[in-house]
């Protein structure tokens, strides 16, 4: 009978020696690439003061309406408007925007939303109270109103 020999083969390792630069590389592409969304404020915001504040715990379940005067006070008035996500709506739009926040959410938190109203301080109860109304409406109990710290002089 013949003797097979085995064949004993080097072997080859990867280079590791570029492997610094391409992980630095995707690093880089990664932050040039990504946006990080922010609401542009298309009204006023000067949050009245307060004493007792509290932290909101779950962020995500959070949907901001922002009250105030417009910036662009030529086009749209000096009256105190409503914007929601970018946009200056009328209080009968806020069912339709709740509705549409709870269906980005999970089934199990849909009830647990949390509307914040981010209102300035000159704006009048009127619109707050539609606001409030079309909340109740829309089955949106939860509501919390933005405010900054107090400072105590």
């Amino acid at each position: 009978m013949s003797k097979f020999k085995k064949k004993t083969s080097a072997s080859q390792e990867i280079p590791t020696s570029a492997l610094p630069d391409i992980i630095f590389m995707l690093l880089f592409f990664f932050m040039v690439t990504t946006v990080m969304r922010t609401d542009d404020i298309l009204v006023n915001q000067r949050l009245p003061q307060a004493t007792e504040l509290s932290k909101i715990e779950k962020k995500s379940l959070v949907s901001y309406i922002y009250i105030g005067s417009p910036k662009d006070q030529d086009k749209y008035g000096s009256e105190p408007k409503i914007q929601l996500n970018d946009v200056l709506m009328e209080p009968e739009a806020i069912v339709q925007y709740v509705n549409t926040e709870k269906d980005k959410l999970p089934e199990v938190d849909r009830n647990r939303i949390t509307m914040s109203m981010k209102v300035d301080s000159d704006a009048k109860m009127g619109i707050i109270s539609d606001v409030q109304e079309e909340l109740k409406k829309a089955s949106a109990l939860k509501v919390l109103y933005a405010s900054t710290k107090k400072v105590s002089l």
